[in-house]
């Protein structure tokens, strides 16, 4: 709680001075003109470039996700089982990788126009720029939109086939069976992922950085390191917690929402039902022997994968590939192992706090328990960027009102300060994976255990631990590659010397020396495979 409970110093009507660090602009500054000077220069252009840019990425996410998850769950056609985990490997790609490779290749001195040139002998520029709002909503787009495009599957899967099914007996054709019962159908999960997909935007420092985007989690790297203005920094995270609060209260009521009842028989019954309510069969004739409603389905299913993770891995496997020999090969290796260790570090600490917690809940259920590991399992939705704010804004009241303390040593120059934003952030994975392996867990092992005289830490080893070794691994994975990705609080908060593969790969973009930043990218995209297969692996596993 205290890196969010911090950032609300800055709104304090009195002087600030002693909470800042020594130095700096904001020495005798109050927080009402800090406001006045932000909303009168910096402030409407950060508004309007984020609401823009999540709007853009709204729609899109929205169209791409619902679209996707509609062809691979109401129709059947050729390779629709490839499509189903297939359309899940642009989550493997970072965003920031995305921009890179797009920038790479569709640059002016790119790839693309280099080719145009040679093949029409014209000079200049031949494609727009994309480093632009349009050109970031476009990478975000085809980096986030398997948010959507989950939700509404499991949607769709679980209740649409038979009610669409019911729909065709009473004469509805197929074009308004999707319009009147599965989109509808589909709507509160769609909901819930277009909020997940905007609090990534939000979030999002890699992307609108290297862009050079005007966005409020950019305007507060840029308040803190360039202008050397805390106090609006603090403010600026302010603002972005309270946007993504607003998107949080937005998913959790659109889950609330997701609920349908469907009346089913016996065992026969349903067996009927389910031979009913089979996806409706693509066919007809059309260009090749198949059916036009098979070629768009495979066009609907085929153009997120490629655009979201076959041509950024094509694009960073060329300058990989030319330049093999100039690669730094030593300095990548120093890279992972930091990245690695600082991932080992925060996993093994994440799960341990997600298991204690989800523990005590088990034990002791009250209002003090549940408001707890409620607030814990918040974390996931604050940005990086006010996490770094909360923590440093502390750290520089103890320096100034105590000048002989080290605790800003041990917060900026060793990892005590990036594990901790580490566990801020992602000790919500872990407690999400621990909590559902829980729940499969029947009270009555408790029960049995204390009779047999199993106090709290023997039930805990004994009993929970061996049931909960996989939910343990899994949350164990997905929180050690969610730090290998971490860019924002490891940009600031790292070590000295410490360089990971999100940071190397994001400075590396940023001096332009993109074909050096291919090596660390595809490093992390093959990491980010690693959830992906898990998630594909579980959605095979379930009944259809």
């Amino acid at each position: 709680m205290l890196p969010v409970l911090a950032l609300f110093v800055a709104w304090w009507p009195g002087d600030l001075t002693p909470w800042m660090g020594v130095g700096g602009l904001e020495e005798g500054v109050r927080a009402l003109d800090v406001v006045r000077e932000m909303a009168s220069s910096v402030l409407p252009r950060y508004i309007g470039t984020t609401l823009l840019l999540c709007l853009l990425v709204g729609l899109g996410v929205t169209l791409v996700g619902l679209a996707t998850a509609a062809a691979v769950t109401l129709f059947d056609f050729p390779g629709r089982r490839f499509f189903e985990w297939a359309l899940l490997l642009p989550l493997a790609m970072p965003a920031y990788v995305v921009a890179y490779a797009y920038t790479d290749f569709l640059q002016y001195s790119g790839a693309f126009q280099q080719g145009l040139r040679a093949l029409t002998g014209a000079e200049g520029r031949m494609f727009p720029e994309i480093r632009n709002t349009w050109g970031a909503a476009w990478v975000l787009t085809f980096s986030l939109y398997p948010y959507v495009y989950l939700l509404a599957r499991t949607a769709l899967a679980e209740r649409a086939a038979h009610l669409m099914e019911a729909a065709r007996l009473l004469g509805a054709p197929l074009r308004a069976r999707v319009r009147m019962v599965a989109l509808p159908l589909a709507r509160p999960a769609v909901a819930a992922g277009v909020a997940l997909a905007l609090m990534e935007t939000l979030a999002d420092f890699g992307v609108s950085s290297y862009f050079g985007i005007q966005t409020f989690t950019a305007g507060i790297y840029k308040a803190w390191l360039a202008m050397d203005h805390r106090i609006a920094a603090a403010q600026l995270s302010t603002l972005l917690l309270g946007a993504v609060a607003v998107l949080l209260w937005l998913e959790q009521r659109s889950r609330a929402r997701l609920r349908f009842v469907t009346a089913r028989g016996g065992a026969g019954g349903a067996a009927a039902s389910g031979e009913q309510a089979r996806p409706v069969n693509l066919q007809g004739a059309g260009w090749g022997g198949l059916s036009w409603g098979r070629w768009g389905a495979w066009l609907v299913c085929a153009l997120p994968i490629v655009m979201g993770f076959v041509a950024p891995v094509l694009f960073m496997l060329h300058p990989l590939l030319g330049n093999w020999a100039d690669l730094p090969w030593d300095r990548f290796l120093g890279w992972a192992a930091n990245s690695v260790r600082l991932g080992l570090i925060a996993a093994v600490l994440a799960v341990a706090v997600a298991l204690l917690l989800a523990f005590a809940l088990r034990r002791r259920p009250d209002p003090l328990t549940r408001g707890v590991v409620r607030i814990a399992g918040l974390g996931y939705a604050v940005p990086g960027a006010v996490v770094v704010v909360g923590l440093l804004l502390p750290v520089g009241w103890v320096q100034t009102n105590w000048p002989s303390s080290s605790l800003s040593y041990w917060i900026t120059a060793t990892s005590l300060g990036i594990v901790w934003a580490y566990l801020v952030r992602f000790t919500a994975v872990a407690l999400e994976s621990v909590q559902s392996g829980y729940a499969r867990i029947p009270p009555s092992l408790d029960d049995s255990a204390r009779l047999l005289g199993a106090g709290g830490w023997g039930l805990l080893t004994r009993v929970h631990g061996p049931l909960l070794r996989r939910p343990l691994i899994a949350a164990t994975l997905l929180v050690f590659v969610d730090v290998m990705k971490e860019l924002p609080a490891t940009l600031v908060l790292r070590p000295f010397n410490s360089d990971t593969l999100a940071v190397v790969t994001y400075q590396l973009a940023r001096d332009e020396r993109l074909g050096e930043a291919a090596l660390p990218a595809l490093a992390l995209v093959l990491v980010g495979l690693i959830p992906v297969v898990m998630l594909s692996r579980a959605l095979r596993s379930r009944p259809a």
